[in-house]
């Protein structure tokens, strides 16, 4: 494995390594790959090869020991080098929930074998049709039986598990109406994947507009070992904030990584297309949507930074990972806009992948939280008003 924690290490250093990696894939690779809606083995198998999906797992258990402040960059360069960080994402965030709340027999088993590839923990099962992001509603049930635990109920909008060994799967092993707080009954449980799909978890794959892997699961009388649940029993929703705050960070720096993308893109498009007998990029109409996106960016840029420092420091970061989340998912809509717009009918030939990586941030306007629920956090956490639902 590829030492990338050295004290000299800088994030400059960090940043080239990535792009080293991904000269060696392409824009044709990843037009390809989205093309035949297939998932990205090959450049997957060469992040985990060189270390840089055992980002977060610490060293005793060798990975490389680093901080979400690392990983955003690693999934920021993915995308800026015209990659898709979505097809290996989960890793990042998931790991937060094992290493920080998984019991030491438990770190000992799976952190090793996920850091040297040889187990993939890419899924986390929260999301479910009829509760969506209300996830203390969720339905899905786990019953103590003896040394195992049975599991019931569906999930949707579960990706990257066809791809995946283990999956963090969210259940209620309370019944809501016999807990005192709404967030209270719920656990946390890692899933083997393949054994569960032999006894009693089915996989039904939802075709979308990305190239995006993701699934409907349901769960019938599906028996895990009792040992499979991390941490305490109940009080899983608040485990999963912790992954849920690191995947806000770590999606703000993919779309910054997309916003750099378009940007680069669009300038060098726009000082070199000549229409009326002069650059595009001359006029002031196209270079104002575009500066207003960059400075956007940048901006965003310095949010998901402040999140992803308060994360590695243990302290509440909710605040800032919601807000960078926003802040970068709108930059890089507005900056995909810029940039389809001003390539004018060549925006919308595949092969200049324009078009991809518009689809691919549109996805962040709605996903891992929408937009709105963001500004309903604000509002209510932060400004003081009532809660709005």
């Amino acid at each position: 494995m590829k030492d990338i924690n050295s004290q000299h290490e800088t994030h400059a250093e960090l940043r080239e390594g990535i792009r080293a990696l991904c000269a060696g894939f392409p824009a044709e690779y990843h037009r390809k790959v989205d093309e035949a809606r297939a998932y990205p083995e090959e450049f997957v198998d060469a992040l985990t090869k060189e270390g840089w999906m055992s980002a977060l797992i610490p060293e005793a258990y060798g990975g490389s020991g680093l901080g979400l402040t690392e990983a955003a960059i690693i999934m920021e360069e993915i995308n800026r080098a015209g990659g898709n960080s979505g097809a290996c994402h989960g890793q990042m965030y998931n790991m937060n929930t094992l290493v920080r709340h998984g019991s030491d027999e438990q770190r000992r088993k799976y952190l090793p074998r996920i850091a040297s590839g040889e187990l993939r923990l890419q899924s986390m099962g929260v999301t479910e049709p009829t509760t969506g992001t209300d996830t203390t509603q969720l339905k899905t049930a786990a019953v103590r039986k003896g040394d195992r635990w049975v599991i019931n109920g569906q999930k949707t909008w579960i990706s990257r598990v066809q791809h995946s060994d283990l999956m963090i799967l969210l259940a209620r092993t309370t019944p809501l109406d016999q807990v005192k707080k709404k967030s209270e009954g719920l656990s946390i449980f890692l899933v083997d994947v393949k054994e569960a799909m032999k006894k009693g978890m089915q996989v039904r794959p939802i075709l979308n507009m990305v190239n995006h892997e993701t699934n409907e699961l349901f769960f019938d009388d599906l028996e895990i070992p009792a040992e499979n649940l991390i941490g305490e029993e109940g009080q899983g929703f608040r485990y999963i904030l912790t992954g849920l705050n690191a995947e806000r960070a770590l999606i703000a720096a993919e779309c910054i990584g997309d916003g750099y993308w378009f940007t680069d893109r669009i300038v060098a498009y726009a000082s070199d297309r000549v229409v009326f007998g002069r650059p595009i990029g001359q006029n002031q109409g196209v270079q104002f949507p575009i500066a207003e996106a960059y400075i956007e960016i940048e901006a965003a840029n310095l949010m998901r930074n402040e999140a992803c420092r308060k994360f590695d420091a243990g302290m509440p970061c909710g605040a800032e990972a919601n807000m960078a989340k926003y802040l970068a998912a709108k930059a890089s809509w507005e900056a995909a806009n810029a940039c389809l717009q001003f390539h004018g009918g060549f925006g919308f030939a595949c092969e200049y992948d324009v078009e991809r990586k518009f689809r691919e941030t549109r996805l962040y306007q709605v996903a891992p939280i929408s937009t709105n629920l963001i500004l309903s956090y604000v509002a209510e956490h932060i400004l003081g008003l009532p809660r709005s639902f």
